[in-house]
């Protein structure tokens, strides 16, 4: 490798993109143009970097294995980042064998750590955590453990273990203060912002006030019962009923949450889990049998009393509290992916959710029309994006499950 190769190839190390093109911008041998690529995605041109390191990765020969290896790593980074979930996962593991079986073990790292940073965005924390058992984070490089914890830290926040989110957030700001890059220590940063952020509301006795990811975590282990809005669980001890799946269900368990220690009228309880401006026979019919099925699904938890003018929640043991969003709607969820900054897709918005595109385009719609989200680019080029919102990080609502789920 001749001394412009390499000067360049320090530059994008230390995160001078700038740098490295001084060396390399005129040049079009394969080296250049995968440094070139890896400059251009630094500097957000994420277009111009797939293609400088699609033709570096067609351009090397046939012995030069590892260095294809490396284009597809590159390649398969700038798709995570522009959030192109659609990009194949099996020419990601085809890389990492290959640097693995060269030795390049750094390289090869990187790419299991790309691999657990999609899994984590798409809710898949089980697979994640098994994936990022197998990364040695000892013989890293300073930027390489510094991304290692960073996605340490995401596991943990999703699975509410805030103490551990901390450490591996304090390990990271140690190794990107090693490393020396300034866009990644601004990243750890963003990062720690999520344990210091409102990520949820306690709605208690009438009253509502927001709540940490750190208090979110106690409450979750007291003995109250917990009608979790985020996650359309009721939760009591170490017991959790998931109603995920029977939104009327839990319609009528929030209603009754939030009305404790109080009971909610029959047409207050109508109106809200039916929608019906006014409660007829049929509805009062159909709401007797739905408190019956409720009563069925909480039985373990909690008591659905009937009362004079309506029904009570009573839990076997503690209060009773509603756990919500610090923001609700029709298209919360959408806004939670895209309030991460970041550019989306369509169908990286439908993968992360777990929704059909048609949906997810209906809820891009309604949003455009509200002012909430804006778009550019055409066809499969099109990105969705919005402002970030105060005090809305996304961990409560996108998906994976918590203990006892």
């Amino acid at each position: 490798m001749d001394s412009l190769i390499t000067a360049a190839a320090r530059a994008l190390a230390t995160g001078d993109p700038l740098g490295a093109l001084k060396r390399v911008a005129l040049r079009d041998d394969p080296p250049a143009l995968a440094l070139r690529g890896i400059a251009m995605a630094q500097l957000g041109d994420f277009a111009r970097a797939k293609t400088l390191l699609r033709n570096a990765g067609r351009a090397f020969g046939p012995r030069e294995a590892m260095a294809r290896a490396r284009c597809v790593v590159a390649e398969a980074e700038i798709a995570l980042v522009s959030r192109d979930l659609s990009w194949p996962e099996k020419a990601l593991d085809t890389a990492r064998a290959t640097l693995e079986k060269h030795r390049d073990w750094v390289n090869a790292a990187h790419a299991r750590n790309l691999k657990v940073r999609r899994l984590l965005l798409v809710g898949r924390l089980d697979e994640a955590e098994r994936a990022l058992a197998e990364i040695d984070p000892d013989p890293l490089p300073p930027a390489a453990r510094a991304a290692y914890e960073l996605v340490v830290a995401g596991i943990a926040i999703r699975r509410l273990r805030t103490k551990a989110a901390r450490a591996a957030l304090a390990r990271a700001e140690q190794a990107a203060h090693e490393a020396d890059i300034p866009a990644l220590a601004a990243e750890v940063a963003s990062a720690s912002l999520v344990l210091d952020s409102p990520a949820a509301r306690l709605i208690a006795r009438g009253g509502s006030r927001p709540l940490l990811l750190e208090e979110v975590e106690t409450l979750l282990a007291s003995k109250a019962l917990v009608v979790d809005a985020c996650r359309h669980v009721v939760r009591g001890g170490s017991a959790a009923v998931s109603l995920a799946t029977r939104p009327v269900l839990f319609a009528l368990a929030r209603a009754l949450g939030e009305a404790w220690p109080g009971d909610v009228p029959r047409g207050a309880l109508v109106a809200r889990a039916f929608r019906a401006k006014h409660a007829d026979e049929s509805h009062r019919a159909r709401l007797r049998v739905e408190i019956g099925r409720l009563r069925a699904e909480l039985g373990t938890v909690a008591e659905v009393r009937a009362t004079k003018r309506g029904f009570a929640l009573v839990p076997r043991t503690g209060e009773v509290v509603v756990l919500a969003p610090p923001l609700e709607g029709q298209h919360a969820a959408v806004l939670a992916l895209l309030s991460d900054g970041e550019a989306w897709s369509s169908s990286a918005l439908a993968i992360a959710l777990g929704s059909s595109p048609r949906t997810v385009q209906r809820a891009l719609e309604a949003l455009v029309a509200a002012g909430k989200v804006q778009s550019f680019g055409r066809g499969r080029a099109r990105r969705w994006i919005t402002p970030p919102v105060p005090a809305f990080p996304t961990i409560l609502l996108l998906p994976g499950a918590l203990p006892g789920d």
